[in-house]
């Protein structure tokens, strides 16, 4: 974990947020600017920058990663269907520098403000 990182002071319990789900290895929680009726993110608990500073080895965790947004979707809401989005780096639209998965829904998206 970096002692800088919102994200990793949020697993750390050092931020308050609105918790979804934790496990040994993520933590997923509502985001706190949501485009949808439905917005959380999950994070790996293990400080990673973004997408693109995983390699091959970590091909299980971002899996993982994926999969775990998707079994939480319907005890979400969002039964009907979501989207998903991992922005990368700055020019991606990356704001916290910590890989984290959108997964949102149910109803339209909202410009973010």
């Amino acid at each position: 974990m970096s002692d800088n990182c919102i994200f990793c002071k949020i697993v750390r319990d050092e931020i308050p947020s609105n918790k979804v789900h934790e496990d040994e290895d993520f933590f997923v929680f509502h985001d706190i600017r949501p485009i949808a009726r439905v917005h959380y993110l999950v994070i790996p608990k293990r400080h990673v920058e973004s997408l693109a500073h995983f390699d091959a080895a970590d091909s299980d965790l971002v899996g993982r990663m994926m999969l775990l947004g998707a079994r939480l979707a319907p005890q979400q809401g969002l039964s009907d269907g979501f989207r998903t989005m991992i922005n990368t780096g700055k020019g991606g639209g990356q704001e916290v520098f910590h890989v984290h998965a959108h997964i949102f829904g149910g109803g339209e998206v909202l410009p973010k403000v």
